[in-house]
């Protein structure tokens, strides 16, 4: 079995859980502008690494039992991204879709924080 080195082990230590939904995914979303910004700039490697943090975050979130409810969701949201940046983009997703579904997020919890 091969044992996954973690990325985040100050949030995989339950801090996490700790963040709302919404800043959770915003947290993802952050990565995934890095992975995008890095990849049209011809940084591959910072991308990959940016893209493998944003999936470590989604792996957190849909392990969070508050999100239960959302599970299928979020199932569905770590496939696609992973899909689109490591895959053969099965479901013809832009750099402006990623950018705006992650957008809503970090309004919300910047709404949420009261800025």
């Amino acid at each position: 079995m091969i044992e996954k080195k973690i990325i985040h082990k100050h949030l995989a230590s339950g801090r996490w859980f700790r963040f709302s939904l919404m800043e959770q995914l915003a947290n993802v979303g952050t990565d995934v502008e890095r992975a995008i910004r890095w990849r049209n700039e011809g940084e591959l490697d910072d991308s990959k690494l940016a893209v493998e943090r944003a999936l470590e975050l989604m792996d957190f979130t849909i392990a969070d039992p508050k999100n239960k409810r959302r599970l299928k969701e979020l199932l569905r949201v770590r496939a696609m991204l992973a899909d689109y940046f490591m895959g053969i983009n099965e479901f013809s997703f832009t750099d402006e879709f990623w950018q705006n579904y992650f957008y809503d997020f970090n309004y919300a919890a910047a709404l949420a924080r009261g800025k």
